[in-house]
């Protein structure tokens, strides 16, 4: 049977729709650091996770309907977000003190992470290879972070904990899988966020101007256009053909990470993100046969 034009032209359009969702992405934590300088951490996480909402929300009525928040597992799905707000909260406070690429070097250890909590909480068997790739993950965050040295800041630790909580949220994507509809399930990542940092933000808020409420509302935009690039990435492309996509978004945070803050991996970080990488793929690809 001929392959349409449309169908051919689906892995590179998948391709391409998850490369610009990685370098869209760090454009948040760009925003995030910098802002982190004149408004509380809180305050930001607030404004990611709020806007998002109010960006996303019209998309699923105009789509699905106003039905289509009646999901099957409500709980799970509030739970969901409340494993991204956790990691949001680590994540925004360490990169007020660490380097953009090095945290994302570290995110990179979610995929492992995300091998051990499907092992101990879904059931999944785990090889040898997995242990050994979780080990050298972690030598690769030493390797970066360098405890102990004139670099290490404890901030280093919050982030690590950003890659740990984003593992929980991909576990709970994957246990949520085929319940709701993708774009519902993107909204309502949003909500517990949203009620929980609108209680707390009020007690450390700081008035912003003109200029920080379109940066706060440019913080919420990314996200949103991030993940909804990755929800049309995915539904032209394989969740195993474009893993690796993800590690791309290291380009995009060395380059705004030089240009914004005049940070440049030195040669020891640059080790350390390419055994992080390495060791993550290797672990996760979809060529590797499981034991």
């Amino acid at each position: 049977m001929a392959t349409t034009g449309a169908t051919a032209d689906a892995p590179v359009r998948a391709v391409l729709a998850a490369f610009a969702a990685w370098q869209v992405i760090p454009f948040m934590d760009t925003l995030a650091k910098y802002l982190s300088d004149y408004l509380p951490i809180m305050q930001l996480v607030w404004a990611r996770f709020f806007f998002h909402f109010v960006l996303v929300v019209p998309l699923v009525l105009a789509r699905h309907g106003p039905r289509a928040f009646l999901v099957e597992r409500p709980v799970l799905q509030v739970l969901r977000g409340g494993f991204l707000l956790a990691a949001t909260l680590c994540f925004f406070t360490g990169i007020h003190y660490v380097p953009l690429a090095d945290a994302v070097a570290v995110i990179f250890l979610s995929p492992l992470f995300v091998l051990v909590l499907a092992a101990l909480i879904l059931g999944e068997r785990i090889g040898v290879v997995h242990v050994v790739a979780v080990v050298l993950g972690f030598l690769g965050v030493l390797v970066i972070h360098r405890p102990g040295f004139g670099d290490f800041h404890p901030a280093s630790i919050l982030v690590l904990g950003a890659a740990l909580s984003f593992a929980g949220f991909i576990i709970s994507t994957r246990a949520l899988a085929g319940s709701a509809p993708p774009m519902v399930t993107l909204a309502y990542q949003s909500v517990l966020g949203i009620v929980i940092m609108s209680v707390a933000a009020p007690f450390v808020w700081v008035a912003p101007g003109a200029m920080h409420w379109l940066m706060m509302l440019g913080i919420g935009a990314a996200a949103a256009t991030g993940h909804l690039l990755l929800i049309k990435a995915y539904e032209m492309g394989s969740a195993s053909y474009l893993a690796p996509m993800g590690y791309t978004e290291m380009l995009a945070a060395v380059l705004l990470g030089y240009l914004v803050f005049g940070d440049f991996p030195d040669a020891w970080d640059w080790f350390g993100i390419a055994l992080i990488i390495t060791v993550s793929f290797v672990a996760t690809a979809p060529w590797r046969t499981r034991s």
